[in-house]
Order: structure tokens, then sequence, then C-alpha cells
């Protein structure tokens, strides 16, 4: 990816491709009103390059003569635009043919095809946002629940890298200072106070512990919390995942052992996104390839956060031993999941039969949650059930959440760093190499915010965007 050095006007779609009512366009650069203005004709008779910043004007795109549509062209002169140089953006109609002649139409006028991100890479350039609210703004694009859409948001208005941005300015202050005795090491002058300074570190590990295990929450939050339904064959889990996803996305068949493969799909559920992952149901098989859905049955328990195992509650008479036996066996096999024991068709048990069965399998040891996947009976406590197991109070709270894998790793190598520095504290090392450990932290915090960059990073970053963002 060209990054740094680029001067050029860009152009490209910033709607979804494909037909629609309208679609918009966007150029940016020093030329972009100067090219847009080439290319457009305003009703009104104005000259677009002559117009305040921030307005809409109603005209038609020409290609010499020929009208190729009408269109609202709105300008944004720099610096108070997106990507803090000259953009124009171009409102037409959503045929892909006028789509393309004025891109044609721009390309031909001096402008260049826009790289994935580069109005937002542009936009970081310019200083308009750092590199942390830069990535949120795919986050934003992609987020698809009330969760992800709120961590995006609150990182894209700068509330963790402004955490990020104070902690490093404390820590560079004490650095500088550090690094200045160094320039007196044979008067031996401490400009850097000790005691504040073990306040400062102290802080910063604090501050960084509890960042860093906002990720673990984060993540799940963002990417959608996993939840596998295992249990025996032809106990009702294709069933539970269709009523769950509100449609027919698994098949079902009263022949035990449909499911050969995992089935998976999302939904939203209380504003938090769940990924349902329907298995093979789990007993002794002289098939093959059973016996392959089975084993990935188990992978998909480990990477479950939550495991839903359903029974029969109309057979639990009869194999309730065997059920408890299962459920004991995953319990010990994985004993950090989380895990909801749920007994399907009650609607074919009397009310006497279900107190019998709440009695022999007591919630207060096994979360035991009563439904019938049929008729939708309990189905909503189950939903609710699974919403407690999602720590929404830091969210709730508008509390710093970490959601980057990039920033979690930066993070993790900042707190080795600020370690290393509080074990020269405690040794009593000299600020020489006190000041070795306080750059590799430095560096790391910089990194998140982009205040330490390279083009390497920049393309990798960007790389992931859509073009036209």
């Amino acid at each position: 990816m060209q990054t740094m050095t680029n001067n050029d006007t860009i152009v490209a779609l910033a709607t979804p491709s494909g037909a629609g009512a309208i679609a918009v366009l966007r150029l940016s650069g020093p030329e972009a009103i100067k090219i847009a203005s080439s290319i457009f004709n305003s009703i009104s008779g104005k000259k677009l390059g002559k117009q305040k910043s921030h307005t809409v004007h109603l005209g038609h795109i020409k290609d010499g003569e020929r009208t190729i549509d009408e269109v609202l062209a709105t300008i944004f002169k720099n610096p108070n635009s997106y990507t803090g140089e000259d953009v124009v953006e171009i409102s037409c109609h959503g045929s892909n043919y006028i789509q393309q002649e004025i891109i044609q139409l721009c390309l031909r006028k001096g402008c260049r095809m826009a790289q994935a991100g580069e109005f937002t890479l542009r936009a970081f350039l310019h200083g308009k946002m750092d590199l942390s609210q830069a990535e949120a703004v795919a986050d934003l694009i992609a987020s698809d629940s009330a969760a992800s859409h709120q961590l995006a948001i609150q990182q894209m208005r700068g509330g963790f890298s402004s955490e990020i941005k104070k902690l490093r300015e404390e820590l560079l202050n004490f650095a500088s200072l550090i690094e200045l005795e160094l320039d007196f090491a044979e008067e031996d002058v401490e400009f850097a106070n000790r005691d504040d300074f073990q306040k400062l570190i102290s802080k910063i590990t604090t501050v960084l512990k509890r960042l860093i295990d906002s990720f673990a929450i984060g993540n799940v939050l963002k990417n959608g919390i996993p939840v596998a339904i295992v249990g025996e064959p032809n106990v009702g889990k294709s069933t539970l995942l269709n009523v769950l996803l509100n449609e027919e996305r698994a098949i079902v068949s009263d022949i035990a052992g449909t499911t050969r493969d995992t089935i998976e799909d999302e939904i939203t559920i209380g504003g938090i996104g769940f990924r349902f992952i329907d298995t093979a149901g789990i007993r002794d098989t002289v098939d093959v390839i059973e016996g392959l859905g089975i084993k990935k049955t188990f992978e998909k328990i480990e990477a479950a956060q939550v495991v839903i195992y359903l029974f029969d509650a109309e057979k639990f008479q009869v194999s309730g031993s065997k059920f408890q036996l299962e459920i004991e066996t995953i319990k010990n096999k994985y004993p950090l999941k989380n895990l909801v024991i749920v007994a399907n068709k009650i609607d074919k048990l009397s009310e006497e039969e279900i107190t019998k069965l709440k009695a022999l399998l007591p919630t207060s040891h096994y979360q035991l949650q009563t439904i019938s996947a049929k008729t939708n009976q309990g189905i909503e406590d189950l939903q609710n059930k699974l919403l407690d197991f999602v720590n929404t109070g830091a969210l709730r709270n508008n509390e710093t959440i970490v959601t980057n894998s990039r920033h979690y790793d930066a993070l993790l190598k900042s707190l080795e760093e600020i370690i290393k520095v509080q074990d020269g504290i405690d040794s009593n090392l000299s600020g020489d190499l006190l000041a070795i450990d306080l750059r590799q932290a430095l560096y790391h915090l910089g990194e998140i915010t982009g205040s330490v960059s390279n083009d390497e990073l920049l393309g990798n970053i960007f790389a992931n965007f859509c073009i036209g963002k």
C-alpha cells in the first residue's frame, strides 16, 4: 500500500457496490474541488469552486455535451473535512452504469482510484483522528449488535486513546527527567523524584492490567459469544437452534444422528451477539462420518464460552443416571465453561413430573432450565440465562474496554516493560538501564495511538478497510 508520500486526488464509491436508490462517490485531495467543478454544472449556474464549505448543490454531471446524471454535490474544504483535505461527495442515482461513468470521468480528469481505507488513512495522517480511532471506524462499519456498536462508538470518540495518551505523557515526563540525569551522571544529580516515580509505575501497572483484563469481555462482545448446543442424538438440538434463530436453519428429523457436522449461525439477544453452534449428537457409533461429527462436537465445546447440554425430559426417568453422568463428564472435562443444563420436551410432562425432574436436578447445582423447543415454552427464560453470562457492567458504566487484538498485544508488551522498570527500581538499577525499559514501554504505548508507526503497520491496518472508507 502507498501511504505516507501521496498528495494526489483520489476517488471511490463510498456506498456499497450494486444498484440502489442512490450512490455516493467521494473525492479527496488538493484537486478534488477543481476536478468536481470541471464535470459539474450547477442548476443555478454557480461555480462549485467558489461555494462555501459544507454546502450542497444541485446540478448535472456532464462529459462534454453528454449529461450522465442529475446529482447533489457536497463540498467540504480543508481542514474541516473527514480526511483533512478538500473533499467533494457526489450523490447520484444508484445505477451501476451511472456510478462507473462518473468514476471513469473523474479518473480521466486526474483522479486515481482510492485504495482500501485510504480516506481514513488520510484522516489519520492529517491528524483528524489517531490510529486507534481510525481502527474503530472499521469496527463501527462491521458492528452488528448494540454492544459492538457501543464499543466502536466509545473508541471512535477517543475514550481509549485519551487514556493511553495520558499514561504515555506522564511516563514520558519522567523518562525525560531520567534521560536528563544521564547528561549529569558525573555530578550525581537526581531530577526524577523516585517516590513519585514509584507511584506512577504502580498506577500505570494497575491501569494496564485493567485494560488487558477487559479484552476478555471486549473480544466476545465485539465478535459474538460462541454457544455450543450439545447432547445425545434426537433430543431436539436442531429444533432448539431453529427456535433461537427463528428460522429453519437445521434439518429436523426423528432419525437419530441426522446432524453429522456442526451448523453455526448468529443472532442478537438483548443487544448482545451470540453465535450458536448445533453439534452432532454424542453417542457411541460405528458410523465413520457420524464419528467425525462427534469429534468435531468436542472441538466446538472447547472453543465455546457457553455450553448448553440438552436432554429429553420425557426420557429422564429411564435414562436420568446416564444424562447425569454425561453432565458430570462435561463439567469435569471443561471446568471453566459456563454450563447450562436444559430439559427439553417438557410439553409432554405433567406439572408433577416437571417438579420431580427439578428435584432430581436441583437448580442450585446445575442451573437447570426447562423448555419445549417445539412450543417455545421456556425459550425466553433460556435467553435471559444466556445474558446472565455476559458481564455488561463495564459496558453499562461506559468504562474503557479493549476489543482490538493489536491493542491487546501492545498493552501486554507495555506491561512487560513496566514490570522490568519496577524490578529495576526495586534493585536500585542505574538510570541508564531504567531508561532503556522506559523507552520500550513508551514505544509500545505509542503503537496503539499511532504516535509510533511505520508504513508496514499502516498498510496492514488499512488494508482491512473497505474501499471508499
